[in-house]
């Protein structure tokens, strides 16, 4: 055994260890097609012990989790994985049956995925408890709403009978883990359960989890790549690296001492400021600016006043902001506090009131005009999950290309996969601009998250717009990731000279990127100004709030 595996001091002698195991895992191996994928790894989890386990995408972290109880399609699958004495991997299908749910419980990562859309979240929490546990229906409806109401969300009788999509990403997770909790289980496995939540929410998940964990004295094994939830929540880390398991130890000792040189990698990779800080107020105009920017969306009244009119539900009100060349604005908030919807009116995707600037040019008269497709030009957009915005049909070559058809239909072909090949060596995919020819006919599945989302910024640059609008473009990736696309972006801005309305609910991301900063709150802007001020000197008492969360 190597000396980065080798148990830390300060923790539980080993015969103390042995007496609490719950779960205990030897020489795990997955492979696909013969392919080995996990590298015959060791771990263990003791009772009411949280375990995190800890790599980036393609590390095997998952892979190991949903193997253990066989959820993986295909996978071929040994070693021992013994919980209380029992090897998972021995069990037969109708075995298995009986421990998923009732002894090892999953909160997957996407709750939007992972719910049933065509069902409400009480009738999906009351099929578990009905076949897990044999209630009756009316038993079901009433266990529901407490699993329900102990997971914190308001109002739990109304929101059992809520579908998935009426519900926020905080409520979705914790319907999520209210399910995952209905049969009691012993072990309970968070597939990345916040990476899609914003800071506080992110926060208050953890609480949650920390809270239910102990009052059911179960045992939790945490699957993820922020480092901060790793420090924040759990009692030890296991580290992995493409299949292997290279650290593992108490949470403070692999903190205060990583041994792999992975480990330090991870923790090394917290975005870094590298812009270009404004000296005095440019004297120049604005490429953005918005004056009492107002968005609201009809919403049906209650009783019989909805059968003769519609009332308004404000998403944004009053917005003022201005972005000036070569400078970037980040507009941060919770989910629902309006922020995705300024990005909207901004790349004049949605109806507005007040006024609505690109490059002195207002987006009513464009549009009223005809102008609409030139300003478009001007502004593009990255939006946060490429996998999702990047057309699976489409190749490299059609995908980074369409803008140039749209807006520059002279050019020839040729010139146009010059162009396309010029931009895609400019991010950083290709290494050559010579030899670039191979990445064109290629499928956005056959590139992962990093790369996808250069493409996505590719696509955004063929046209050479003044302003690139954000919407939380790092948010779906890991750290490592993170930290290349932030530092790909603050080399675009500096060589383009490009401006940027960057959105998004990390405070890091921020202190990297911005010089000034929008907060935003129920659909109000409760704060702005410099990075340095509104970070280090938070004046609202929301500001400080996420401050504190982020640190």
């Amino acid at each position: 055994m190597s000396a980065s595996l080798l148990p830390r001091s300060g923790g539980p002698r080993h015969s103390e260890r042995a007496e609490q195991v719950l779960l205990d895992v030897k020489g795990l191996r997955v492979s696909f097609g013969g392919q080995e994928v996990v590298h015959g790894i060791d771990f263990s989890i003791r009772a009411s012990e949280k375990l995190a386990l800890v790599g980036e995408s393609g590390s095997g972290k998952t892979v190991s989790a949903l193997s253990l109880l066989r959820l993986v399609h295909n996978a071929e699958v040994s070693g021992q994985a013994l919980l209380n004495g029992r090897d998972l991997l021995a069990l037969t299908e109708r075995e298995l049956r009986g421990v998923r749910g009732d002894d090892v419980a999953i909160v997957f990562q996407e709750p939007m995925s992972a719910l049933n859309p065509l069902y409400t979240v009480g009738d999906q929490i009351r099929e578990v408890l009905q076949l897990k546990k044999g209630l009756t229906p009316r038993q079901a409806s009433a266990a529901a709403i407490e699993l329900l109401a102990s997971t914190g969300i308001p109002e739990p009788a109304r929101r059992a009978n809520a579908f998935p999509h009426q519900l926020s990403g905080g409520q979705r997770q914790r319907a999520m883990i209210a399910m995952a909790l209905a049969s009691a289980p012993r072990l309970l496995i968070a597939d990345e359960p916040t990476t899609a939540l914003d800071v506080s929410l992110r926060e208050q998940i953890l609480d949650l989890l920390t809270d239910l964990q102990r009052q059911h004295g179960m045992a939790v094994l945490l699957i993820t790549h922020d480092l901060n939830l790793v420090r924040r929540f759990a009692d030890r880390v296991a580290v992995m690296e493409k299949g292997y398991l290279v650290e593992q130890g108490e949470v403070q000792g692999v903190f205060a001492e990583p041994r792999h040189a992975y480990t330090r990698k991870l923790m090394a990779s917290k975005p870094e400021r590298d812009v270009v800080e404004p000296v005095d107020p440019p004297d120049v105009a604005p490429v953005l600016r918005t004056q009492g920017l107002r968005v609201g969306y009809p919403v049906k009244l209650p009783g019989f006043r909805g059968w003769f009119k519609k009332g308004e539900f404000v998403a944004v009100q009053g917005a003022d902001m201005s972005i000036a060349p070569g400078h970037t604005l980040g507009v941060i908030g919770e989910s629902g506090s309006g922020k995705s919807t300024l990005a909207l009116a901004v790349l004049g995707l949605m109806p507005h009131r007040g006024s609505v600037r690109v490059a002195g040019t207002e987006w009513t008269v464009a549009q009223r005009s005809g102008q609409g497709k030139a300003l478009r030009q001007r502004i593009q957009v990255v939006f946060q999950d490429p996998f999702s915005s990047l057309s699976p049909r489409m190749t490299v070559e059609q995908i980074v290309g369409e803008g140039l058809q749209v807006h520059q239909p002279q050019l020839s072909l040729a010139e146009r996969r010059d162009r396309v090949v010029a931009v895609l060596a400019d991010v950083g995919l290709v290494d050559d601009p010579t030899r670039g020819g191979d990445w064109l006919q290629r499928y956005p599945h056959e590139f992962s998250g990093g790369q996808r989302q250069r493409l996505a910024i590719a696509r955004a640059l063929i046209v050479n717009p003044e302003l690139l609008v954000l919407d939380e473009p790092t948010s779906a990736l890991d750290v490592t990731v993170q930290k290349q696309v932030l530092a790909l972006l603050q080399r675009l801005q500096r060589e383009r000279g490009l401006s940027y309305l960057l959105i998004t609910h990390d405070v890091d991301v921020i202190q990297a990127m911005a010089h000034d900063v929008l907060v935003m709150k129920d659909g109000a802007v409760v704060e702005s100004g410099t990075v340095q001020r509104v970070l280090h000197a938070p004046q609202h008492p929301y500001t400080r709030a996420l401050v504190r969360a982020a640190s």
